[in-house]
């Protein structure tokens, strides 16, 4: 991790000197300055102002700090404002490998530079990478917002983009109260989709898992319930079990309890994402619940785990790459035509039926 932070800075700092054409000599930030915009540790930054240093980038003088050599100048930093800032919940598992791939080959086609952050979904963390982002002098955004059902203390950067015109698409959600553009999948039609499958099948009584603090849970939701209503269960709101999404754990630990109580009375269940699906997969083995057998279960996203688990999964399935390449294609649309167009871009979802589904 300390790698990545330490790296990710020296990527920083060579966008830094070309976005806001420093010229050999000039001086540089300190290392106080760069702890700060960046949320860490001295040694971390030293680290990245070594590996300028040897290639010559910036050089350090004692008693006087850094200042910018004739190596960030060379014809591949001149290009002023070629780079992406692109801010993701997580990056490393589940779909988020493919959607980020998405829009990197995107945005490397059309000669642009991306610079990712990542906030592990906290407001703090998504604070921290807006700052260092609009400091950095990016020529667009690209953002997942983090927890984006909740109120968010950053609509004040977002503000500041606007002012300073520089262009954001969302992706996956976007904020109530953003009229940005958001490119995402229908999720109230995957939460609609996934709960009339399982009518489909012959069920009566279900059940659904959803997560409480983003926007996709809810719509995912409001068509689960749209479901429920359509097939005459009329009280699907007291099925229905939440959890926030940094806590999803204790839904299967200290909240196991309710969970059993809620699988005593339900024959299938519908996941928020394949993630979940999958935790209660393994809780089901661990309390001898057979799927499907006793229990059907079905995901949302199709990620990579979804066809390698115990019981192959029936799911939704999610855009993941070509999502990621829309968004980018958003964007640099509106950076390179000056496109007005704000309106969304909205995936349809697609089931993919596999085995945790058994007909009554």
């Amino acid at each position: 991790m300390e790698e990545y932070k330490y790296m990710t800075i020296v990527e920083w700092v060579k966008n830094y000197i070309a976005a806001n054409g420093l010229k050999p000599n000039d001086r540089f930030l300190t290392e106080k300055d760069l702890c700060e915009i960046h949320n860490v540790s001295r040694q971390t930054v030293r680290q990245a102002l070594m590996c300028l240093e040897n290639e010559n980038v910036i050089s350090r003088v004692r008693g006087s700090g850094a200042f910018v050599s004739s190596g960030a100048v060379q014809p591949a930093m001149t290009v002023q404002n070629r780079n992406i800032g692109v801010i993701s919940t997580y990056f490393t598992d589940y779909i988020f490998p493919q959607i980020v791939t998405g829009i990197e080959s995107v945005l490397n086609d059309s000669g642009f530079s991306m610079q990712l952050a990542i906030t592990h979904n906290k407001v703090a963390e998504e604070q921290q990478a807006l700052q260092s982002m609009i400091f950095g002098g990016v020529h667009g955004l690209i953002v997942e917002p983090s927890k984006s059902a909740l109120p968010n203390p950053n609509m004040g950067l977002y503000d500041e983009l606007r002012r300073n015109n520089i262009p954001v698409v969302f992706f996956n959600a976007k904020y109530p109260w953003s009229d940005y553009p958001c490119v995402a999948i229908d999720d109230e039609a995957a939460g609609r989709i996934a709960a009339d499958h399982i009518f489909d099948c012959g069920h009566t009584r279900i059940a659904g898992i959803f997560a409480l603090d983003d926007i996709q849970g809810h719509k995912r939701y409001s068509g689960f319930t749209k479901s429920c209503i359509a097939h005459g269960l009329r009280n699907a709101e007291d099925n229905v079990l939440w959890f926030a999404t940094s806590d999803k754990n204790s839904v299967f630990t200290s909240g196991g309890i309710r969970l059993l109580e809620l699988l005593s009375e339900s024959t299938a269940v519908v996941c928020y994402n394949d993630n979940i699906a999958i935790k209660l997969l393994q809780f089901c083995k661990e309390h001898n619940i057979s799927v499907p057998a006793d229990l059907s279960i079905v995901g949302i996203d199709d990620s990579k785990y979804a066809t390698i688990c115990d019981v192959p999964l029936t799911t939704v399935a999610h855009p993941q790459r070509r999502l990621g390449e829309a968004v980018a294609e958003k964007l640099i649309d509106k950076i390179c035509s000056g496109s007005v167009d704000d309106g969304d871009i909205i995936f349809a979802p697609e089931l993919r039926i596999r085995g945790s589904v058994r007909k009554m």
